[in-house]
């Protein structure tokens, strides 16, 4: 069974453009480079953007929970801590962990 692993962020709005160019660029490519997701999905949540910032959603497809996982224990830690120590104070985090049941 395929698993979501969705990472909700509110991002400052001050350093909300170059977040999203670092993630295009750096991190979402890192996540990536782990081999652990077949896919992902950046979006901007519609209507989320206030006066504490702009929300996205990054939505990445694992073949399944034993590859998840594996991410978890060898890579996301330090994944983290990279986008941790860059946008430190500047946002807030969420994730979600979810089964898929039926793709169209």
């Amino acid at each position: 069974m395929k698993i979501l692993y969705n990472v909700t962020v509110k991002i400052d709005t001050q350093v909300h453009s170059e977040w999203l160019d670092w993630m295009k660029t750096v991190h979402i490519p890192e996540v990536m480079a782990t081999q652990c997701f077949e896919s992902y999905k950046l979006t901007r949540i519609h209507g989320d953007d206030d006066e504490h910032g702009v929300g996205f959603a990054v939505q990445y497809i694992a073949t399944d929970i034993e590859i998840f996982n594996q991410y978890q224990e060898k890579y996301a830690q330090n994944l983290q801590k990279d986008h941790a120590d860059r946008y430190q104070g500047k946002y807030a985090v969420f994730r979600t962990l979810m089964q898929i049941e039926s793709e169209g």
